[in-house]
């Protein structure tokens, strides 16, 4: 008798833990799906807020950089709240734990699971990730909260005309994620020079390779405002700055714009763009100096652009550093690259491959989220997609265990790499360079990126690919050299170093 009722005791005891576990479950899975719920809502009010003050020509520099505070915030709220929405479709961490990132404008917002027991049962977080979301919700509603007189201030400002866009196009057909400084730099560029000084001012503009400097001060010059402050804006190079060429400064670069009117007043505007890591000599810089003092009138300026932090001790004004793309911004543009006008929600499994898939890239830049991105959204397919996060996945461990170092960082500083291929060959294309020109349809090469990676390129001799033709000014193109060999790629194995570095 004694054990019948010990096991009827056991029984109702385990029954009676598990009511409350499921009810304490249900109490938390609840409590998170209105945490949930609330960062929807703070998002909804940030994204209009960005796209409304987006829409407007704002000049303050006070308010533009109240503008990039909700930029990154929107960033990140929608970085957690991807994150959480598709973590039960695949790994959404994995890419992030190979790949040091150093680095996510689509204006919908992702919407969550209707709740419901079975949702609120699946809605239950870890503490990281509970964590996570309550200081991403705290940080958001206070963000929000302090910009009311943001929200008032903004509707003063004159409207910018667009024209009604997909979320794709206009990502494609813009500028993404330099706005606060563009501002800065048209700022330097419009601030009056004190009366009697007429020395032009310099600013330097810093920042790695692809990282967008040539693109960030062609936006600036195409700018109407810059365009009817200054009567003349030539571009040099690194090769138009030897001694020969200081006399005829006017003669040896190319000129951008001109216009020779009253309200100019003979102001130029030079600018100057150090290839690699090229440096300028103190004599070469003080002989351009004295020249284009002489001959760019009062209120002339000078932007110079380099990789090298060097140049930062030429300028009159504070150095602008370009930082790559952080995490949340880079991942934020590459979903809409990869999906274009199809909604994630929709195929939630895809969007966690897209997720592992932008953290494998490490790009901060966007060349590869370009490459990469549109070869996915003209492949809708989860077989696809799992393919290329594969051979991408396993194409960066192979050098991260060689090297210790990320395959981009290692094109960049000449090293060559085998290119990786969703396709099985028996020939691979070695990438020996990496460079950029202004390029025509009709001039470039017919062989694409997208040509390599899925194992339609030639199986012997040397070749040029693009990589990737950016449609937003100066449209310039990422070319690749290359040469196809027989597997054995041996370029992964001149170095080995004594313990992974990662």
């Amino acid at each position: 008798m004694e054990p019948l009722l010990s096991a009827i005791m056991s029984d109702l005891l385990g029954r009676a833990l598990s009511v409350l576990i499921q009810r304490y479950r249900a109490s938390k899975a609840e409590e998170t799906e209105h945490k949930l719920q609330r960062l929807r809502c703070v998002l909804l009010r940030i994204d209009a807020t960005v796209d409304e003050a987006e829409g407007r020509h704002i000049t303050n520099q006070a308010m533009l950089r109240q503008l990039q505070m909700l930029r990154k915030g929107m960033y990140g709220g929608h970085y957690v709240l991807d994150t959480i929405r598709y973590r039960g479709h695949g790994e959404v961490s994995g890419g992030r734990d190979v790949v040091l990132s150093r680095v996510s404008s689509a204006k919908r917002l992702l919407s969550f699971p209707v709740s419901s027991k079975e949702n609120l049962q699946s809605t239950v977080l870890d503490a990281e990730n509970l964590k996570n979301l309550e200081k991403m919700l705290d940080g958001l509603e206070t963000l929000m909260g302090d910009m009311v007189e943001f929200t008032v201030f903004v509707e003063g400002y004159p409207r910018i005309p667009r024209q009604p866009y997909s979320e794709y196009l206009v990502l494609d057909k813009v500028m993404f994620g330099r706005q606060m400084e563009k501002e800065a730099v048209i700022d330097f560029l419009l601030r009056p020079e004190a009366v009697g000084d007429g020395n032009p001012g310099v600013l330097p503009i810093v920042g790695e390779a692809w990282i967008g400097k040539s693109t960030l001060v062609e936006h600036v010059c195409l700018d109407e405002r810059v365009r009817g402050h200054f009567s003349s804006i030539v571009f040099f190079g690194g090769d138009d700055l030897g001694a020969e060429n200081m006399a005829a400064l006017g003669r040896s670069g190319v000129t951008k714009h001109q216009d020779l009117t009253a309200a100019s007043c003979g102001r130029s505007l030079l600018v100057i763009e150090l290839a690699r890591d090229m440096e300028m000599e103190e004599d070469t810089w003080r002989n351009l100096y004295c020249s284009a003092a002489r001959s760019m009138g009062h209120g002339g300026k000078i932007i110079i652009t380099s990789r090298s932090e060097k140049i930062a001790a030429l300028g009159t004004a504070p150095a602008l550093r370009l930082k790559f793309l952080p995490q949340e911004a880079y991942w934020y543009f590459f979903k809409i690259i990869a999906f274009g006008s199809t909604n994630p929600d929709d195929q939630p499994e895809l969007a966690s491959l897209a997720m592992e898939i932008a953290a494998l890239l490490n790009d901060g830049t966007f060349t590869g989220a370009n490459i990469v991105g549109s070869l996915m959204r003209a492949n809708l397919n989860v077989q696809f997609w799992r393919r290329v996060l594969q051979c991408l996945g396993d194409f960066t461990r192979k050098y991260l265990l060689a090297y210790g170092k990320h395959p981009k960082d290692l094109l960049d500083n000449g090293h060559p790499l085998c290119a990786w291929s969703v396709a099985r060959s028996r020939h691979v294309v070695v990438i020996y360079n990496r460079y950029q020109e202004h390029t025509t349809e009709q001039g470039a090469p017919e062989l694409t990126a997208h040509d390599i990676i899925t194992g339609r390129a030639p199986h012997q001799g040397k070749f040029r690919v693009v990589g990737w033709r950016s449609s937003i000014p100066p449209y310039n193109t990422c070319m690749f050299s290359c040469a196809s060999q027989t597997v054995g790629c041996s370029t992964v194995r001149k170095k080995r170093p004594r313990k992974m570095m990662v």
